[in-house]
């Protein structure tokens, strides 16, 4: 007798009927159908943003990859070129010198913005007069828009009419030239991104150090770890994932920073400033060669793409050892 037709004995004692076949079908229907419909509740939260997900982000940048292996100025009919963008983008100076720009305004904001967010969360998590307002005030530059930021900061680092010159200047000292000056023109972009982005990570780092138990702490403290060892063997190996989180949205917002090196300098002097986003601006928007343009964000989205991927597989093998 088979497992389906087989009398089982029931709580009192005596032998219930075996489940007739129509019955065990239903039942099975019934968890089938349960089980679609979960199924079809689940895409139909999805669906609205996989469709605003298709079109204003899969579909313009499948255009820009077609378009970037066509000769084009957005206007008027395009020829296909194939690689030609391509192998022009590897002889171009000016793609280079964005490119190493770009990199070094990386290397050079995220671990600022990191180390500082980290040390400012770690403040705003302990006694502090005041800390509620201070959060309000390191934070304010995020939700303000970046044009309105950037303006901010020529307000500050104007070589002519900036505070930062007067008080100089008020001091005795030489005024420093954030406009002629390829360096300071940098110097001066760092310093406004860092006051821009360092408020987002000490929210993030804030969230982590409030889930940490305070009964580690006590007891490395009973162990008799100091400050600077709490912080070294505790804190950071517990804020790892936020780390994770952040290290990829920084190194994201410095690939694609625009608004600010736009506002505050235009990619000059020179260009000595120019990232690749600018650079891309530059191209499709005032010499109208879009096709040259579409390949320079393929390239920019192909090394964030590269980045993530060796950072997310670093960040498994990590989870794989621990």
């Amino acid at each position: 007798m088979s497992a389906g037709t087989t009398a089982r004995e029931g709580p009192t004692g005596r032998t219930d009927p075996p489940a007739s076949p129509a019955a065990t079908y239903a039942a099975r229907t019934g968890r089938v159908s349960s089980r679609q419909r979960a199924t079809l509740t689940s895409y139909g939260f999805l669906g609205p943003n996989l469709l605003l997900l298709g079109i204003f982000l899969f579909l313009p940048l499948g255009w820009a990859f077609l378009i970037s292996f066509q000769e084009s100025s957005g206007f008027g009919a395009s020829g296909w070129v194939g690689l030609a963008n391509y192998q022009r983008l590897v002889a171009d100076p000016t793609f280079w010198q964005s490119a190493l720009n770009t990199a070094a305004f990386t290397l050079l904001t995220v671990p600022l913005s990191l180390a500082l967010g980290l040390g400012l969360a770690v403040l705003m998590n302990s006694v502090l007069p005041g800390r509620r307002l201070f959060r309000t005030l390191i934070y304010l530059p995020m939700v303000i828009s970046g044009v309105a930021t950037a303006l901010m900061g020529v307000l500050l680092f104007d070589e002519a009419t900036g505070i930062v010159n007067k008080l100089l200047r008020e001091g005795g000292l030489a005024a420093i030239p954030w406009q002629s000056q390829g360096s300071a023109a940098f110097a001066s972009i760092i310093l406004v991104t860092l006051w821009i982005r360092v408020g987002f990570n000490m929210v993030i780092y804030l969230a982590a150090l409030q889930g940490i138990s305070p009964e580690l702490y006590e007891a490395a403290r009973l162990e008799g770890a100091g400050p600077w060892q709490q912080f070294r063997y505790l804190t950071v190996p517990l804020v790892g994932p936020s780390t994770f989180f952040l290290l990829i949205m920084d190194v994201i917002y410095s690939f694609q920073v625009f608004d600010t090196i736009f506002v505050m300098t235009g990619g000059g002097p020179g260009r000595s400033t120019s990232v690749l986003v600018t650079y891309a601006y530059e191209n499709g928007f005032v010499t109208r060669d879009q096709s040259y343009a579409a390949a320079i964000g393929i390239v920019i989205f192909l090394l964030t793409l590269l980045f993530t991927a060796i950072q997310w597989r670093g960040n498994r093998s990590r989870d794989t050892a621990g």
